[in-house]
């Protein structure tokens, strides 16, 4: 089979595809042949060597895929040759073949796209667990999405105006608030031309309820300062490449909680809580009530290309590369 490989820790220029062997098959474990495969933060981390999971040396990057069902291990039930599915491998994803544990693979419907399920479920995953079980976000609050134009923070926007939170979007360019706007923002905020905190404090009056931030870095302090008393800073990445030191008296001076958000965990620490927000997701999606926005496709010949393209900050939505 054909596979995007990563031999050594470093830039994406070492990416190479190859005819590789498929991976083997063990227990509990379905094959897929991947149709499609999301482009997420974590796989350029990956590739550098700098994320909490580091593959054995040669490996695929791609963590999130969409497919068919080709071969199903021992110990596997539910599951038929042939059925369309989404998976969350970790890594591997860029290539013909994936195996990935049953656990982590979840039917799919057969309206749904191959390329828009690759883009659903860590994106909507992490926003549906970051609001819903972290930031206990209620209806009338002001949501503050940093970033609001990427991957998980469109699926926040979305999910936070499902929630009936009045979402405020924050991103670098008009082009990336306009998409975060129609998406169900109310309102937005360039940060890359007004102080990111002052304008959180003019359009809320009182500051902003919740913040959700997969950006860190020079963000993070100003959105910290413009949180109300008893407000919550959601962690949910550091995509600027820069992880904040926050001075301890921030949080004290208004009651303001800094949260982390780690979905992987939490997905295996309380699978059930998990199994109900995918079930939420999926019926959201039937419903129209979210839509992943895919803004690019690449090949697979191309995927060192777009998760370059997803490191410069140039993606609105999703990558996907299509196999």
């Amino acid at each position: 089979m054909q596979a995007l490989i990563c031999r050594n820790f470093g830039g994406l220029a070492d990416l190479v595809l190859e005819e590789t062997a498929a991976p083997e098959l063990g227990g509990g474990m379905l094959r897929i042949a991947v149709k499609a495969c999301g482009v997420n933060f974590p796989d350029l981390l990956m590739i550098q060597g700098k994320y909490q999971v580091r593959p054995p040396l040669p490996f695929s990057p791609g963590a999130e895929v969409a497919g068919e069902v080709i071969e199903i291990g021992p110990g596997v039930d539910g599951f038929g040759i042939g059925q369309r599915v989404l998976a969350l491998p970790g890594y591997g994803g860029m290539a013909e073949q994936v195996c990935a544990k049953a656990r982590s693979v979840i039917p799919i419907p057969d309206g749904m796209p191959f390329d828009v399920a690759a883009a659903f479920l860590l994106t909507y995953g992490t926003a549906q667990h970051a609001l819903k079980q972290r930031a206990k976000l209620c209806a009338g609050e002001n949501l503050v999405v940093l970033g609001a134009a990427g991957g998980v923070g469109l699926a926040a926007v979305e999910l936070g105006r499902l929630l009936g939170a009045r979402v405020i979007a924050a991103a670098s360019t008009a082009e990336k608030l306009d998409l975060a706007l129609r998406h169900g923002a109310t309102e937005g905020i360039n940060y890359a031309v007004d102080p990111l905190k002052d304008r959180i404090l003019e359009l809320t009056g009182k500051g902003a309820d919740v913040v959700y931030d997969p950006v860190g870095g020079d963000l993070f302090e100003p959105a910290l300062r413009a949180l109300a008393w008893r407000g919550r800073m959601l962690v949910i990445g550091f995509a600027s490449g820069s992880i904040p030191q926050v001075p301890a008296n921030l949080p004290l001076l208004k009651g303001t909680s800094i949260v982390g958000v780690f979905w992987g965990r939490f997905t295996q620490e309380e699978p059930e809580a998990h199994r109900e927000n995918i079930r939420e997701l999926m019926e959201f999606w039937a419903n129209g009530d979210i839509r992943p926005h895919v803004s690019r496709h690449f090949p697979l010949s191309a995927g060192g290309e777009a998760i370059a393209t997803l490191a410069r900050r140039e993606a609105l939505g999703k990558i996907v590369v299509t196999i």
